[in-house]
């Protein structure tokens, strides 16, 4: 019989070791709870292909926030809120427009929002993959609402913090953005999401 020392050992032992995503998705598991984004550690990306496909304008939404809860049943639910005016491209002349009506009409929707409706395993029974959740949600832009789902691949997963990933396609004129320039601008954008929570 372990003595009262080994026994604390071995809680401390656990409380440092990582959780696996499968034990983190089940039910009871140590990610239950609420959890809020650690913005240093986070970002959102965008891309989008211009001058008729022959390149690819990248940028960056620098200030983000977010909280999430995770059920005990491992599904969960939450809101990243993305501050529009902060998309920096690299180019002053190009964000300025990009902020402005065509876009992102930044002066009348400082924010978009994307909420969590529900965020699960992705697969059940053999095809469960617990590194994986589908996201099923709506993404808010420039005052209108679209559903979106996509997979996130869990790339971190302990006690105290969770790493989300995603490439979301998203078709800006979705959201009533129609203004091209030239016809210049091809197909959808793709943000890349990397979220990381930790326990509040």
């Amino acid at each position: 019989m372990p003595s009262a020392k080994d026994v604390s050992a071995m809680a401390d032992t656990a409380d440092t070791n990582p959780v696996s995503p499968a034990s983190a998705v089940s039910s009871g598991s140590p990610a239950t709870g609420h959890w809020e984004l650690d913005a240093d550690r986070s970002s959102v990306r965008i891309r989008h292909r211009t001058m008729w496909g022959l390149v690819n304008v990248k940028g960056t939404f620098t200030r983000v926030e977010g909280e999430g809860e995770v059920r005990p049943d491992g599904s969960g639910h939450g809101t990243l809120t993305i501050d529009a005016a902060s998309l920096d491209t690299g180019n002053r002349k190009r964000d300025t427009h990009l902020r402005g009506p065509d876009f992102f009409d930044v002066a009348t929707h400082p924010r978009m929002v994307f909420t969590v409706v529900d965020a699960a395993p992705e697969g059940t029974g053999e095809a469960r993959r617990d590194d994986e959740a589908r996201i099923n949600g709506e993404l808010t832009v420039v005052g209108r609402s679209q559903p979106v789902t996509f997979i996130a691949r869990i790339d971190e997963m302990s006690a105290d913090a969770v790493t989300l990933t995603a490439d979301v396609v998203v078709d800006r004129t979705d959201f009533g953005m129609t203004a091209n320039p030239g016809a210049m601008m091809t197909g959808a954008a793709t943000v890349s999401v990397t979220a990381r929570f930790t326990r509040r």
